[in-house]
C-alpha cells in the first residue's frame, strides 16, 4: 500500500484512529500492532456473535445483560490502567468485543418485547438513533478527550457510563425467560427472505467499506480538500447518517421493503457517483451526504427485517446479521486495499458501487410464484 494512502476506519465499534498513534507511542509498539486491536475487535464480533447467542439463548435477559455490562465495565477499566500491557489490552478489547456483540444481539429483542408487536420497527429505529449519535458525537468526543487527557481517559469514561447502564438494567429490566416474549421469534418467519437480508447486509457493507475505508485519502488526493475541510466533510457525512436514521426509523413498520431498498439504491448511486464526479468538491459533499444518509439506515433496516422474518430465535438471527456486517467490514477493507494498486483510490469506490448494485439485485429478486392449481391441489392422501 502506498505510504500516502491513509485508510479510515468508520466501523461503529472502533475508536477513532488518532488515538491509535497515541497508544502506539505510549505502549512502545508499532502502529500496526495497535491496529491489530481494531482487527481483533471486528474478528471477535464476526466469529463470536452466533455461538454466544446460541449458548445463552435460555438465560434470563436481565441477568445476561447485567453480566455483559459488568464485563464491559471491567474491560474498560482494565484498558484505562496506567500499567496495562499490550497483551492485557488486547485481551480486554476482545472481551469487550464479545460482550458488545452479544449485548446488541440481545438488546433488540429485549427492547422490542417491552412494547406492542406492531411497534417493532419503531423501537429498532430508536435504538439505531442512539447508536448513530454515539458514532457522530462519541467518536469525535473520545478523540478530543484522548488528545487532551491521554488515551486511557476515554476508556475510563466508557467504564463509568457502563456502570450507569448496569445499574439501570439491573434495577428496572423485568426478569423473564427470553422465550416468553413475543419478540423471541420472528413475526413472519421466512427462511428465503432471511437469507436475502443477510446477503444484502454482507454485500452492501462490503461495498461501502471497499470505498470509504480510504475516504480520507480520496478527499485529499481526488477531491483536493485540505486537512481542516476533510474534518468538516466527515462531520457532514455523520450528520447525514444521523438524519437518515431519524427519518427512516418511524417508517420501518409501515414500509419494511422500501426502507431497505431505498438506502441500498442510494448507496449504489453515491459510490458510483463519487467514482465519476469525485474531483468536483461540491458534488463530492452532496454524494457523501447521500452515502451517509444511506449507510446509516441500511443496517437498521436489515435488523428490523431480521426481527420480522427470523426463521428461529430472533437473537440468533440478529447475531447472524451482525456477523454478516462485520465480515463485510473486514472483506471490504481487504478488497479495497487489494484494488488500490490496480485501480487507484477512485476505482475502490466503483468496485464498492458495483458490489452494492449486486446487493440491490438480490434484494429485488422476485418472490417465488405459486400457481393457483398448486394452491388448490389437495395434500397427498386427502380426498
Amino acid at each position: 500500500m502506498p505510504d500516502q494512502v491513509r485508510p479510515v476506519d468508520l466501523s461503529p465499534h472502533t475508536q477513532a484512529r488518532p488515538l491509535l498513534s497515541l497508544m502506539a507511542d505510549d505502549l512502545r509498539v508499532s502502529l500496526t500492532a495497535v491496529g491489530a486491536l481494531v482487527t481483533g475487535y471486528g474478528l471477535a464480533v464476526a466469529v463470536g456473535s452466533l455461538p454466544l447467542a446460541h449458548v445463552t439463548r435460555s438465560v434470563p435477559r436481565r441477568h445476561l445483560m447485567s453480566g455483559l455490562l459488568a464485563v464491559l465495565v471491567v474491560a474498560s477499566w482494565i484498558s484505562a490502567l496506567a500499567a496495562v500491557s499490550y497483551g492485557l489490552l488486547l485481551v480486554a478489547r476482545v472481551a469487550t468485543a464479545l460482550a458488545q456483540a452479544l449485548f446488541w444481539a440481545v438488546m433488540g429483542p429485549v427492547a422490542v418485547g417491552l412494547f406492542a408487536p406492531e411497534r417493532r420497527g419503531r423501537i429498532i429505529g430508536l435504538l439505531s438513533v442512539g447508536g448513530s449519535l454515539a458514532t457522530v458525537a462519541g467518536v469525535p468526543a473520545g478523540t478530543w478527550l484522548g488528545g487532551h487527557s491521554g488515551w486511557r481517559v476515554p476508556f475510563a469514561v466508557l467504564g463509568s457510563l457502563a456502570v450507569v447502564s448496569l445499574a439501570v438494567v439491573a434495577v428496572l429490566l423485568p426478569t423473564s425467560r427470553p422465550q416468553e416474549s413475543h419478540s423471541a421469534y420472528g413475526a413472519g418467519p421466512d427462511r428465503r427472505r432471511f437469507a436475502v437480508v443477510l446477503t444484502t447486509t454482507a454485500l452492501s457493507v462490503t461495498g461501502a467499506f471497499t470505498g470509504f475505508t480510504y475516504l480520507v485519502a480520496f478527499l485529499d488526493e481526488v477531491s483536493g480538500f485540505g486537512q481542516d475541510a476533510v474534518s468538516a466533510v466527515l462531520l457532514a457525512f455523520g450528520a447525514a447518517g444521523l438524519a437518515g436514521v431519524t427519518v427512516t426509523g418511524p417508517l420501518l413498520d409501515r414500509f419494511p421493503r422500501a426502507t431497505l431498498t431505498v438506502p441500498v439504491a442510494g448507496q449504489t448511486v453515491a459510490l458510483v457517483g463519487l467514482y465519476v464526479g469525485g474531483s468536483n468538491r461540491g458534488a463530492t459533499v452532496v454524494l457523501l451526504m447521500l452515502l451517509g444518509a444511506s449507510v446509516g439506515p441500511l443496517f437498521m433496516a436489515t435488523q428490523s427485517q431480521v426481527l420480522h422474518v427470523a426463521p428461529g430465535r430472533t437473537e440468533t438471527a440478529l447475531a447472524a446479521n451482525s456477523a454478516a456486517f462485520n465480515v463485510g467490514v473486514a472483506v471490504g477493507a481487504l478488497l479495497g486495499g487489494a484494488l488500490l494498486s490496480l485501480t487507484g483510490i477512485r476505482g475502490t469506490f466503483l468496485a464498492g458501487g458495483l458490489l452494492t448494485a449486486v446487493a440491490l439485485v438480490v434484494l429485488s429478486w422476485p418472490e417465488p410464484v405459486v400457481s393457483r392449481a398448486a394452491v388448490d391441489a389437495p395434500e397427498p392422501g386427502i380426498r
